[in-house]
């Protein structure tokens, strides 16, 4: 079994996360609202997602 013979520094250790943040998602527009929407959602404007209509708008 692999067992390091000496101790990586934490600043070794940070290095190989620095890759591991998340981005922040960017918002899409609704094709049908053409309002902000996050992507793979249904529209809370108009209820639409992928140009079908999923719910009724809340109002």
């Amino acid at each position: 079994m692999a067992v390091p013979k000496k101790r990586h520094s934490k600043t070794r250790r940070d290095k190989r996360r620095s890759h591991l943040a998340l981005r922040p998602s960017r918002p899409t527009l609704c094709s049908h609202c053409k309002q902000p929407t996050i992507a793979h959602r249904v529209c809370a404007n108009c209820g639409y997602y992928a140009g079908v209509e999923v719910k009724p708008p809340e109002e």
